[in-house]
């Protein structure tokens, strides 16, 4: 699916133009400095009046540098700003090929992170570019609290998180922002949340993050031991692979952890558990083998982003493919079923 296209008329509004800036940069991973100049230019924006943007010296205003601000009176001038026309034409560049027709059945993304955890948006932001992209609903799976290098949700954060979702269903209906997390599966493969609370979710992403490389053996044990779990939805990103350095982290990348594929795959298939296809571009996970394997194995899946900001939402293209290309069929993708399907299958 190509990016969504950009106003082009003579009244532009430079929020916009700012905000679909900023989409860009994140749909092709550029560093998150760059990013926050063009988001934070169109916060300053926001509170503005027409005619006070137009009068108000732009660098003045608080979060408004150089860039943005030749950005703004472009825009205010009725013109498509350079730095925009640029990233458009770079953005015809498809992301990947092949995964139209899947990518076009896809409702919803169930694996989704805001500035609550180490995301880079608030969840609304996060939502409205769903929205926006033509989702029906997107799931927002901020981590858990023992992964606290990404700001994990304790218990108390994450009943709160739930009321700022409540709050934007009003806002956005009939779109809906599913309640969920992605929950650390410990060492033992316990999950890192309270049970009840993790009852009242609506999607459950269990992932491992520490300890990748422990023996093959242990590894199955600790990722059957969450997927036999009853609050267990999705299993995310099976291997913990890194294909490529992802900014500030894993310079090399990260190879696969070990373990029992062929007793990983029968166990989500026996406890109605989603493999997911991760389309982050540096995971990419599970390789082609596996995600192979699991069709074989008779699994479900789940093609999320993963995204940790809004343009990352526009990757599922790069999961679709590489679905399409192993034979993953569409009617056991969870996340081309409707909100109320996916609900039901998930429990609630």
């Amino acid at each position: 699916m190509a990016a969504p296209s950009a106003p082009d008329q003579p009244d532009r509004d430079p929020v916009s133009d700012l905000r679909r800036i900023a989409f860009l940069l994140e749909r092709s991973l550029a560093s998150s400095y760059r990013v926050k100049a063009f988001r934070g230019a169109a916060s300053a924006l926001l509170p503005l009046e027409p005619e006070q943007i137009r009068t108000a010296k732009l660098t003045d205003l608080k979060g408004v540098g150089e860039k943005s601000a030749a950005v703004i009176e472009q825009s205010l001038a009725g013109q498509v700003p350079d730095y925009l026309a640029n990233l458009e034409q770079e953005a015809r560049q498809p992301l990947a090929e092949g995964g139209e027709e899947l990518r076009a059945a896809l409702r919803g993304d169930c694996h989704s992170h805001s500035d609550w955890s180490d995301g880079g948006s608030p969840p609304a932001e996060m939502a409205w570019t769903a929205k926006e992209l033509g989702h029906e609903y997107l799931v927002l799976t901020d981590h858990s609290p023992r992964l606290k290098v990404a700001n994990g949700l304790s218990a108390d954060r994450l009943r709160r998180q739930l009321d700022v979702i409540e709050v934007i269903n009003q806002q956005l209906a009939p779109f809906r922002v599913l309640t969920g997390i992605e929950v650390d599966i410990l060492d033992d493969g316990t999950l890192d949340q309270d049970p009840q609370l993790l009852a009242r979710l609506d999607v459950v992403v269990a992932s491992v993050h520490s300890k990748l490389a422990m023996p093959g053996k242990a590894m199955t044990r600790r990722m059957i031991a969450a997927i036999e779990n009853p609050h267990t939805d999705i299993l995310g990103h099976c291997t913990g692979r890194m294909v490529k350095p992802r900014e500030g982290r894993n310079p090399k990348g990260r190879p696969e952890s070990e373990f029992d594929a062929d007793a990983v795959f029968a166990a989500c298939r026996e406890n109605g558990t989603a493999v997911e296809i991760n389309s982050r571009p540096e995971r990419l996970d599970p390789p082609r083998r596996l995600l192979r394997q699991a069709v074989e194995a008779g699994c479900v899946f789940s093609i999320d982003t993963d995204a940790h900001a809004p343009g990352q939402l526009d990757w599922q293209i790069i999961g679709t493919s590489r679905a399409q290309e192993c034979g993953v069929p569409a009617e056991r993708v969870i996340n081309t079923w409707s909100a109320e399907e996916l609900l039901a299958w998930t429990g609630n």
